[in-house]
């Protein structure tokens, strides 16, 4: 072979390898996408992620599906995620208390299963504010009363949550803390059990999210006291907020998409396009308003800078809690 053809035919292997390359990238995804929701049935993972992997399929142009790997407050879905092949494939819906099962870990002084620098975050889709509600069999009406009585007599209230160290426990904790009173832990399976036990009374004092509160809020069953929001809920412009009461606490019941660390960049890139494309479609956008709630959507760079900041309160949280 001279050199003329020498030369022409390592040209033409190169476009070809770089073709090949730039198709191998462009195919993604080629394949079934799955979400993992790490909770039961019915939690905010999961009603969000099935309206985002239904809008997300005709955008793909292919299968997107829900996975339920509950477990552990979350943190076995968690873990699977993080052990998963980072090939776009397999993702992570999750809530706010991800940022906590680390430091939960070394608390209890167990090995550290992973942390956040192990999920590359795609996107936030809502960020509920959290409510502290008491029940109507209570007499109190405004948060100093509900204070007031937690300090004359300590540990007589008790307040429900949906787990240990979960989603409802951590901002109570930061409650407590910040008002310096104490109450009894009514620890449940979940967010609708502990919303179960404020109604009937078997638990007097809560903190929620507004969108699973909002029915019982309306029927007079349970009542808000004060939002953990930055500013003070549309829905419900009367309920004043910590900060405004003095205490200097924000707290959102928030999801996120995640992708395990080592994702490529491009299919990071990609993925980060299409959930933007996903989350302003009418259909989302309508499904997130029967929940209740608002699309609060944040790019990956916004996104990682409020999670950093999140995950601050989060920790501070576990660490108020401490070993049970």
């Amino acid at each position: 072979m001279d050199r003329r053809h020498f030369v022409a035919g390592t040209a033409a292997t190169g476009a070809a390898f770089t073709t090949g390359t730039a198709f191998a990238q462009d195919a993604y995804p080629s394949r079934t996408v799955t979400l993992i929701n790490p909770f039961p049935p019915g939690g905010a993972a999961d009603v969000v992620g099935r309206p985002l992997a239904a809008v997300l399929e005709p955008i793909l142009k292919q299968p997107v599906v829900i996975e339920t790997k509950a477990g552990a407050a979350g943190a076995v879905g968690a873990q699977v995620a993080a052990s998963a092949k980072p090939d776009g494939y397999t993702l992570l819906l999750h809530i706010v208390s991800l940022s906590g099962f680390s430091e939960v870990d070394r608390v209890y002084g167990r090995p550290v299963k992973f942390t956040n620098d192990d999920f590359i975050p795609i996107a936030r889709l809502i960020a509920d504010p959290m409510v502290l509600l008491v029940n109507d069999q209570v007499p109190y009406k405004t948060l100093k009363e509900l204070v007031d009585a937690a300090k004359a007599k300590p540990d007589s209230l008790l307040f429900s949550s949906s787990g240990l160290h979960g989603a409802l426990h951590l901002p109570t904790a930061l409650f407590l803390k910040a008002a310096g009173i104490r109450m009894k832990h009514l620890p449940t399976n979940g967010g609708g059990p502990a919303l179960t036990a404020l109604i009937g009374n078997n638990s007097q004092v809560l903190a929620s999210s507004f969108a699973a509160a909002n029915t019982q809020i309306k029927a007079g069953k349970a009542r808000a006291l004060a939002s953990f929001g930055a500013k003070r809920d549309p829905l419900h412009p009367n309920v004043p907020t910590m900060r405004e009461l003095g205490y200097d606490i924000e707290f959102y019941l928030w999801v996120g998409l995640f992708a395990p660390k080592g994702t490529p960049a491009a299919i990071v890139d990609k993925l980060r396009g299409e959930v933007k494309k996903a989350v302003v479609t009418e259909k989302f956008e309508s499904a997130i308003r029967n929940l209740g709630q608002a699309v609060a959507y944040q790019d990956a760079p916004e996104f990682k800078k409020f999670w950093d900041a999140d995950a601050k309160r989060v920790v501070d949280a576990v660490r108020t809690i401490g070993k049970i």
